[in-house]
């Protein structure tokens, strides 16, 4: 048995967890869980959400189940390939800090953008984002002041906050500041990056095939 097991949808945030699991060389078996399908027992058993992706880790301890992609990210860094992609003491507040600031401030002000929400200054106080462009010029800011996010060095932080990156600027959530644009062009050049990428690719095109025979 393979030591994860990674429930996911090619077309999900299950590209982020497949991206991270291939960064650690982590050795998991895929169950592609179709749109609109039922849920599965098991995914529900591990997940009550029924929410892609999720991972469970099989240990001689017992199953683990891990959801929401930044816990999962933030698990493997810990758990796979000696804690090498984890923080060091000194990258640990940047880490933690923009790691969450991508699950919580970057994505909320997104969604409410793309959902045609923009907050009033009465309502800035308490959506807990403040505004799309005040969240847009934070983290152009970071980034502009070193390679990754914490620095010098790549981290797991950067497959989270960098696919966020990387899915803004091509979905054109986020615009294509120059400090957007030279971080996703480091980030696509990882040999884990190219490869995850490569799956899930050949999934799309594998189920659009499909479902074109399918109306033929």
């Amino acid at each position: 048995m393979a030591s994860y097991t990674f429930f996911t949808n090619p077309m999900s945030r299950g590209q982020i967890a497949r991206w991270a699991l291939h960064e650690v060389g982590a050795d998991y078996e895929q169950v592609i869980v179709e749109y609109g399908a039922p849920k599965t027992a098991a995914l529900l058993a591990a997940n009550g959400l029924g929410k892609l992706p999720t991972l469970v880790h099989h240990t001689s301890d017992g199953d683990y189940p891990i959801a929401e992609t930044s816990a999962i990210c933030a698990y493997l860094a810990e758990t796979e390939s000696g804690g090498a992609l984890a923080p060091t003491a000194r990258e640990r507040a940047a880490y933690y800090r923009w790691m969450f600031f991508a699950a919580g401030p970057l994505e909320q002000a997104i969604t409410a953008r793309s959902m045609g929400f923009e907050p009033n200054e009465r309502q800035r106080v308490s959506v807990g984002f403040g505004c799309y462009d005040l969240v847009v010029d934070t983290l152009a800011a970071h980034l502009r002041g070193g390679d990754y996010v914490c620095g010098d060095r790549f981290t797991m932080a950067d497959v989270y906050v960098g696919s966020h990156v990387l899915w803004g600027t091509m979905f054109k959530t986020l615009p294509e500041l120059p400090e957007f644009v030279a971080y996703g062009e480091r980030l696509t050049q990882r040999t884990s990056y190219v490869e995850a990428k490569a799956i899930d690719h050949a999934l799309i095109a594998a189920a659009q095939a499909a479902a074109q025979e399918a109306k033929v």
